[in-house]
């Protein structure tokens, strides 16, 4: 297990992780702080707390289109097997990164 300290707003947290994830881990913290930065440019004086959750919000709001995306993917696509395999392997990786999003 390895350790990675992941800057968010400003402020750093230390993370465990898989071997070999640490760079993964590093840029979900980047995309994340990017939202958090953006939100914190436009809203102002916001508190802290208040950005964090707008940016879950955004970045739930991304998944959910990401779904329905896939989902309208595999409806044009109909019954063809190759299809339905590649869009349950995009979906699955979602719902990965979904969990660790929701666990980080």
């Amino acid at each position: 297990m390895a350790l990675v300290t992941l800057n968010v707003n400003g402020r750093g947290y230390e993370m465990a992780c898989d071997d070999g994830q640490e760079a993964h881990l590093q840029k979900l913290a980047e995309y994340i702080d990017e939202k958090i930065q953006g939100l914190a440019q436009s809203a102002g004086q916001a508190g802290e707390k208040r950005v964090l959750i707008m940016a879950s919000l955004l970045i739930a709001d991304e998944l959910f289109e990401a779904y329905r995306q896939i989902h309208a993917l595999g409806t044009q696509q109909g019954d063809n097997p190759e299809s339905t395999a590649a869009l349950t392997a995009c979906a699955e990786r979602l719902e990965a990164i979904a969990g660790r999003l929701a666990d980080a």
